[in-house]
């Protein structure tokens, strides 16, 4: 089994940020997704999310501005594998200028009512439907 942690950042419009990966990675090339990754052997979940968000965007948010929203059982195709991912989001006041892409075509703040019409990673396609209508997403919007 592989770990990784990915984050959602959630704009004042209650866009979400979304990275558009490109054909090089094994998991979902060329698929939206979120920014994470895999976590480094016995690294805490928390700490690989805000990693991982740093690498991949040049945002550092502080560990406690991150909140857990699920930990879900992802199956991998590569990897023929069941894999736990940690979900993270965040509300930021932040503008696509603020994004480094660090990795993939383009990282960027895509409306709610377009994301689910990406072409997502399985993961992503996974745990959008339920973050878009629960709780939390509302909570981050407000």
């Amino acid at each position: 089994m592989h770990r990784f942690a990915c984050v959602v950042l959630i704009d004042r419009h209650g866009r979400l940020l979304l990275q558009e990966r490109d054909e090089h990675p094994v998991i979902d090339p060329e698929k939206w997704g979120f920014c994470g990754g895999h976590l480094e052997e016995a690294e805490d979940a928390l700490a690989g999310a805000v990693r991982e968000l740093e690498e991949e965007t040049g945002v550092r948010l502080p560990p406690d501005r991150l909140e857990l929203v699920e930990v879900a059982s992802v199956f991998h195709e590569a990897y023929d594998s069941w894999d736990e991912m940690s979900f993270y989001a965040a509300a930021v006041d932040l503008a696509d200028d603020d994004i480094v892409c660090g990795e993939g075509r383009r990282i960027v703040f895509v409306e709610a009512g377009r994301v689910l019409d990406l072409d997502l990673t399985g993961s992503a396609r996974q745990v959008l439907p339920g973050f878009l209508s629960g709780p939390v997403y509302r909570r981050l919007c407000a």
